[in-house]
């Protein structure tokens, strides 16, 4: 194999396919990147064997095909340390040989044929969603998992896609993000079962897709995922188990109050209340009152807090303890321009945060003796 490489090209895709690589394996092998070159293209792959990726490499001048195991931490501190805009590699059965203007490294060559595989996507039934609609429900979904948790399916983010709609879920069981978003069916894909996504992988996908109108194809089997943008493929295994029945968190109320609340001066608001909180004490106290939200907390050890922002309330006062962390995750995927609406029933019903554009967020209360 010989080819003349974009330094700054190869090294932008390298770190992706390396952040799928495992640091440590039973099998070795896999702890490297394989380079696959020809006339057709040139393509790195990496995997642990439950997520993988075949990333396209652009600006690759291939002067003889072939492929080729390359160790990350090595390959990847002279793609970052060398000041060269191209670099030469030349693969034999013994060695890879990186050469520069004024450069030259050589590294030891692993057999790529131990190298396994990742799943192609071939399939012609599929779902089609535009990147930034995805990366958008990732976003606001992954947040609220639980990889800690007992309960497995807490550990990834559910998709449910049906029709023209597309909805991402993530849950700890103490709060449920969900969102929605635009999809396209082409011919007649699977529609059945749970497609729980790992978040590791939802992690990964997020940080492979543009921000762009950029068409992307997903395929949900039983238990894998394969999904497919210009710049390559990504496959993972799905997560095992039963997913809560979600839309049973979601309140459905008659009577209830409704604020429209401003997300910057509210997550302001909420980091200085946070001051005095600990490990053990994150409950804040939100009172509505006379068009006004009083934010306390108070730590024994510590001290008090007390901020006022103005808010359209003109109800009966309401009081509620929420976990400050879980309200500035919400908060923080939003953005300081935007707002949302609080739907509150009461101090010890969920509260529910929800945007004109889909999205929606429940927190469970805390009691005063969890404070």
């Amino acid at each position: 194999m010989k080819i003349k490489l974009d330094r700054e090209s190869f090294l932008k895709v390298f770190q992706l396919a390396a952040a799928v690589a495992p640091s440590r394996s039973p099998k070795e092998i896999l702890q490297n990147i394989k380079l696959e070159v020809s006339k057709s293209g040139s393509f790195l792959t990496a995997t642990d064997t439950e997520v993988g990726v075949r990333l396209s490499v652009p600006n690759v001048v291939v002067e003889a095909a072939g492929k080729a195991v390359l160790p990350i931490s090595r390959l990847n501190l002279i793609l970052r340390e060398s000041s060269d805009e191209t670099l030469n590699m030349e693969v034999d059965e013994n060695k890879i040989l990186v050469t520069g203007v004024s450069s030259r490294f050589e590294l030891q060559a692993q057999n790529p044929d131990e190298f396994p595989d990742v799943n192609q996507f071939d399939q012609k039934d599929f779902f089609e969603v535009d990147a930034k609609v995805l990366k958008d429900l990732i976003r606001r979904t992954l947040y609220a998992t639980d990889n800690e948790s007992s309960r497995y399916a807490l550990g990834g983010v559910l998709l449910e896609m049906e029709g023209e709609t597309i909805v991402a879920v993530g849950t700890d069981g103490r709060r449920l993000a969900k969102m929605e978003g635009a999809m396209t069916i082409v011919g007649k894909p699977n529609t059945g079962g749970q497609t729980i996504v790992p978040s590791r992988a939802m992690q990964l996908i997020d940080r492979m897709l543009p921000d762009d109108d950029t068409k992307i194809k997903i395929a949900a089997e039983a238990n894998d995922l394969t999904l497919e943008e210009p710049g390559g493929v990504f496959y993972t295994r799905l997560v095992e188990g039963r997913f809560p029945p979600w839309q049973e968190v979601i309140p459905k109320r008659e009577q209830t109050n409704r604020i429209d609340i401003p997300v910057g001066p509210l997550h302001s608001a909420i980091r200085q209340a946070a001051i005095v909180a600990s490990d053990e004490s994150r409950g804040i106290d939100f009172l509505f009152k006379d068009g006004s939200l009083v934010l306390s907390s108070s730590t024994a050890e510590v001290g008090q807090t007390r901020i006022e922002m103005p808010v359209p309330y003109d109800g009966d006062e309401l009081m509620i303890t929420l976990d400050h962390r879980f309200v500035g995750d919400f908060l923080k995927v939003l953005g300081p321009d935007k707002s949302f609406t609080l739907d509150l029933e009461s101090g010890e019903a969920a509260a529910y945060c929800e945007t004109a554009d889909k999205y929606g967020y429940v927190i469970m209360p805390l009691s005063k003796d969890r404070r």
